[in-house]
C-alpha cells in the first residue's frame, strides 16, 4: 500500500499529485504549542510505501516534524519513506567560509537521507555541489529543472521578449527556455555585498523598447529583481515580467518589486504564493511513478 501524506500548507499540490497518479492523500495535523514544539498526529500509519509532501522554506520546525512523522510511521511498520521537498533548505552553504562554521548543506544532508529512501526537489540552489546524490548519501535522488515547463508557459502566453538571467548561475535556466522558445537572451553580473545588498552590471545589449522576463531560480528579498528592474527602466526596457521557480517572499517584498517597475511576476506552485501561475505536478508525477514501481 502506497500513500501521499502532506503538511496542510501544500495540500492542495498533494490532492492534485495524488489525483493524477490514482493514490490516497492524508493531510497530517500539526499542533503548537507555546513554546513552539509540535506535536505530530498522522491520520494513516498502516502503509507500506509513504510518500510525503513537503517543502522545506522557513524549514526549522519543519526538519523535526518530518524526523517525528518517519519515526512514527516506522513504529507502524512502514517500510520505506519518500520525500517531495520542492524547495530544498539549507543548500547555500557548503563550505565553511569563516573558521568554525558549520556546512549545513552537508549536515542537513545527512539528516534527511537517514529519514528517506527517495527525495525529489526542483531547482535546489546548488553552488559548488555538483548533483543531489553528493548531498543524499545512499538515498535515490531526483533533480528536476522547471526550465521545461517555463518554456511551455511562454509559448502559451505568446511572450516575444527578451530572457535576462540576474547572475552567470541564472545562465543555466535562461539558455534552456530561450532555446526552446527561440528567444533572444543573455545574463548580467552580479555581486553580492550581504543578505540584502548586491550590485547589477547589465550586459552590454541594447534593451530599449524591449519587453524582458527576468529569469531566476528564487525570489527572497527582492534585491537582485529590484536592482536589476531598475536599471532596465533606466536603459528604456518596455515590460517587465520576472519568472522564478520559489517565490519565497512577503507582501512588503511584493509592494517593493511592483513599485521598481515589474508588470508581472509568475512563479512555479513549489511554494504556495499569490503569484503562482505554473504547476508543478506535471514534472512530479512520472518521477513518483517510478518510486512506486
Amino acid at each position: 500500500m502506497v500513500v501521499i501524506l502532506s503538511f496542510p500548507k501544500y495540500q492542495t499540490q498533494a490532492r492534485q499529485l495524488a489525483k493524477v497518479l490514482a493514490l490516497p492523500v492524508h493531510i497530517i495535523d500539526t499542533h503548537y504549542f507555546p513554546d513552539q514544539e509540535s506535536r505530530v498526529t498522522l491520520p494513516v500509519t498502516s502503509t507500506d510505501h509513504a510518500i510525503i509532501y513537503c517543502g522545506l522554506e522557513y524549514p526549522n520546525n519543519k526538519l523535526v516534524e518530518l524526523l517525528l512523522t518517519v519515526e512514527t510511521l516506522r513504529a507502524h511498520g512502514c517500510k520505506k519513506t519518500s520525500l517531495i521537498a520542492p524547495y530544498l533548505c539549507y543548500m547555500r552553504q557548503d563550505i565553511a567560509f569563516n573558521k568554525g562554521e558549520a556546512i549545513s548543506q552537508k549536515i542537513i544532508g545527512h539528516y534527511l537521507a537517514s529519514l528517506f529512501d527517495n527525495i525529489i526537489s526542483i531547482d535546489a540552489h546548488l553552488h559548488r555541489t555538483i548533483s543531489l546524490d553528493a548531498i543524499f548519501p545512499d538515498t535515490n535522488t531526483v533533480h528536476i529543472s522547471a526550465a521545461p515547463l517555463f518554456s511551455d508557459y511562454l509559448q502559451q502566453k505568446n511572450i516575444q521578449a527578451v530572457l535576462l538571467g540576474p547572475d552567470k548561475e541564472s545562465l543555466q535556466w535562461v539558455k534552456q527556455i530561450a532555446e526552446r522558445c527561440q528567444l533572444p537572451y543573455a545574463t548580467a553580473h552580479k555581486t553580492r555585498h550581504g543578505d540584502k545588498q548586491v550590485t547589477i552590471t547589465l550586459p552590454e545589449y541594447d534593451f530599449s523598447e524591449k519587453d524582458i522576463v527576468l529569469v531566476d531560480d528564487v525570489i527572497s528579498s527582492g534585491g537582485t529583481l529590484i536592482e536589476i528592474t531598475q536599471q532596465l527602466k533606466k536603459s528604456g526596457a518596455n515590460k517587465i515580467y520576472a519568472l522564478v521557480t520559489h517565490a519565497l517572499y512577503d507582501d512588503s517584498v511584493s509592494q517593493q518589486l511592483i513599485q521598481s517597475g515589474i508588470n508581472e511576476i509568475w512563479s512555479s506552485d513549489s511554494i504556495p504564493h499569490p503569484t503562482n501561475a505554473i504547476s508543478i505536478i506535471a514534472s512530479l508525477a512520472p518521477q513518483v511513478k517510478n518510486w512506486i514501481n
